[in-house]
């Protein structure tokens, strides 16, 4: 994510120009749009953009009717294509806008950092913790974010490997927390967490 945040980016910036807009597609419109007016994107780059993802959605609609191949070929087939769009996609921006992009991933991730800091303290309060229990939760989060990083940044695996090793990361961590909560914690943790799901279904 080149670091994987900049194409995400990009290409988040792009897609609501192509996309049909349904129930559901309202915020990513205007996230769009917002992303427009922050990068000053002439018509010329928005219009390239439109093109760019269009082709790349076409090749991709083409390789999943592909049955003649293995599925490490199709898996190798559809990572060239996603890099080939990547660096597309990054070609019609000017040095400027990249670095505009760069400067609202800083600020999002800084934001970031702010919420999980308040939302540690939170726990902290809600789940009774000890200070050590505390301080192993910071340094847990800590070391998982630099994995998680390194697994983003790591350009020998394809988006589907780092989704896995993601999600083993993620799963590990589970484990983790497992040997510094007790039972009761935990038993708080997931009552918490189950209540917080069924409030979103409900909104």
């Amino acid at each position: 994510m080149k670091k994987i945040f900049l194409p995400l980016l990009i290409i988040a910036l792009a897609a609501g120009a192509v996309q049909a807009q349904k129930p559901g597609k309202m915020k990513m419109k205007h996230d769009k749009g917002m992303m427009d007016q922050k990068l000053n994107l002439t018509e010329d780059q928005k219009t390239k953009f439109k093109s760019i993802n269009e082709d790349f959605r076409k090749q991709m609609k083409e390789l999943k009717k592909k049955d003649d191949i293995t599925v490490k070929e199709w898996k190798a087939k559809k990572e060239d294509l996603r890099k080939e769009h990547r660096e597309k996609m990054q070609s019609v921006l000017t040095d400027d806008q990249k670095s505009q992009i760069k400067k609202m991933k800083d600020d999002r991730q800084a934001k970031m950092k702010d919420r999980n800091e308040k939302r540690s303290e939170m726990m902290k309060q809600r789940l009774s913790l000890t200070d050590d229990q505390s301080a192993k939760l910071k340094s847990m989060r800590s070391e998982t974010a630099e994995k998680m990083k390194s697994i983003h940044e790591n350009k020998s695996l394809t988006m589907d490997q780092k989704k896995e090793q993601s999600k083993e990361l993620m799963k590990q961590n589970k484990e983790k927390m497992k040997s510094i909560l007790t039972d009761e914690q935990m038993k708080k943790l997931k009552e918490r967490k189950e209540k917080g799901s069924k409030q979103k279904r409900v909104i």
